[in-house]
């Protein structure tokens, strides 16, 4: 790819046409970029800017790797992997909470192992030290709030949007570990030789950001 565009990660779905949208506003558009199409990659050279959607959860390597030059990711994704990114910007999307669910009434036997179930086991673990709580991390997939009702957990650990589904499965939040949102992060190498170029677009997204 060409080395005058700045070169954009978007994450798949809501999240991103969110993103989308502030990229836009800061003068950065690219209407088929979020138009029913096949293609994969999306340049507008007017704006010296190409985008492209992968999986949320892909973001950040796409941008570790220098693929992308900045992408949009998940503060969750970030914690819970530790790319070797900038964050340049909290772009206050997407916003939720990770935490603690449980049934309700449950109460911690503080006596034996407390088994958690999580997407995210790197936050989990971290959290429950500071707790200096033993804990038996259970690693899912998918369907995390089906984990205690089955009795394969006591608890999960997740994020948390609405609280719906948690209140359907007969499921509570007893603590909130962190609160999330999407952040605008910059590859290292691309952020020193592209440095005026990605300071100019940040900024923009920023100004944008705080008057939405």
């Amino acid at each position: 790819m060409k080395n005058d565009f700045i070169n954009v990660a978007l994450p798949k779905g809501r999240l991103g046409e969110k993103v989308y949208s502030l990229f836009e506003k800061a003068g950065y558009p690219c209407r088929e970029a979020v138009e029913n199409s096949r293609k994969l990659v999306f340049e507008n050279p007017d704006a010296g800017i190409r985008y492209f959607w992968v999986k949320p959860s892909d973001v950040a390597i796409y941008v570790e790797r220098g693929a992308a030059d900045i992408g949009a990711a998940g503060k969750d994704l970030l914690i819970e992997y530790g790319p070797d990114v900038y964050e340049l910007a909290d772009l206050r999307t997407g916003r939720c909470r990770m935490a603690v669910a449980a049934p309700k009434g449950f109460r911690d036997d503080l006596s034996g192992t407390l088994k958690v179930a999580t997407k995210f086991s790197n936050i989990a673990r971290e959290y429950y030290r500071g707790k200096g709580r033993d804990i038996d991390i259970i690693h899912l997939n998918g369907s995390i709030e089906i984990a205690p009702i089955l009795g394969l957990s006591d608890v999960i650990v997740d994020i948390v949007e609405t609280g719906t589904t948690l209140r359907e499965n007969n499921l509570e939040v007893i603590d909130t570990i962190l609160p999330i949102s999407a952040r605008l992060i910059a590859n290292k190498s691309s952020y020193r030789f592209k440095n005026a170029e990605i300071r100019k677009l940040a900024d923009a997204i920023e100004k944008v950001v705080s008057h939405e």
